[in-house]
């Protein structure tokens, strides 16, 4: 997706999204706008219903529909262009990435939490975001790591290509909130030149899954909850209130809605409820 901002002249290129269904395949759509990206992630879903349809099954976006299976995500992989040049790329930075391209990573890791109510905005999101499977559960980037919600890509070697993919969000979220709120997390991280490894989020060149029990507790978590996503936006959106990109009055009907629809959820009884507590 591009993104251009004649004011600045940058654009923010969102190379392809990946649509992953039980870890089966992807559906990577190529480089364009990225309210285009947005408008084309509608009509992907649209189409595969109703091609589904057609043969008499339905396909869902959920991000868990099974339990014990792969989950379907929705990776966005970035980029930023200024009058046409690569600024991700710096043949002697770590993984052949900016300074530029490092602060951006930095505000999209500090507000990951809050970008989560967006990224992930249904219950079923975080049953999604566990250990054991290739979903991102930790706060932190590395090259050609899975298991961190930043991943960078060690293929892409061209200066023009080199990026790095966020791995959290889902098809669950609405996708011109979510392209949205990445560019704005993105942007605040340069303009407050926010350092990912001077605040302790990598890289973490090795897999996080594996780490004795010790280690992984001083690493720092994505929610688990999508009322945790709540609590860290209602906590931290100022980043998406600049410039009136994301209105207050919509973040504030955002959260509610969620709330309730958190609430509602809660007090449904669950089919595993009955084979649990049915015959005590």
């Amino acid at each position: 997706m591009c993104m251009h901002m004649a004011d600045a002249g940058i654009e923010i290129n969102y190379h392809h999204l990946e649509v992953a269904a039980s870890g089966q395949f992807e559906i990577e759509p190529q480089l364009g706008q990225m309210s285009k990206m947005a408008d084309n992630i509608m009509w992907i879903k649209y189409i595969i219903r109703n091609t589904a349809l057609k043969y008499g099954k339905t396909a869902t976006f959920m991000p868990k529909p099974i339990y014990g299976e792969a989950g379907s995500g929705m990776h966005v992989h970035m980029l930023l262009l200024k009058d046409g040049e690569p600024v991700f790329s710096d043949d002697n930075g770590y993984s052949n990435l900016s300074e530029t391209a490092h602060y951006f990573m930095g505000g999209l890791l500090k507000h990951i939490g809050s970008l989560c109510a967006i990224t992930n905005p249904s219950t079923n999101s975080f049953k999604r975001l566990i250990p054991g499977f290739e979903a991102p559960v930790t706060i932190g980037y590395a090259t050609s790591n899975r298991s961190a919600v930043i991943r960078i890509p060690a293929y892409a070697k061209a200066p023009e290509k080199r990026r790095f993919e966020l791995r959290n969000p889902d098809a669950m979220c609405n996708p011109y909130f979510c392209y949205a709120a990445i560019l704005m997390a993105g942007l605040d991280g340069i303009k407050n030149k926010i350092d990912p490894h001077a605040n302790g989020w990598g890289p973490y060149d090795f897999n996080l899954f594996n780490l004795p029990e010790e280690e992984k507790a001083k690493l720092k978590g994505l929610p688990t909850s999508l009322d945790a996503a709540l609590d860290a936006l209602e906590a931290d959106h100022d980043y998406l209130t600049a410039g009136g990109v994301f209105p207050e009055v919509l973040i504030k009907n955002f959260i509610k809605t969620k709330r309730a629809e958190c609430s509602e959820i809660s007090k449904i009884p669950h089919p595993v409820e009955f084979e649990k507590y049915y015959n005590l």
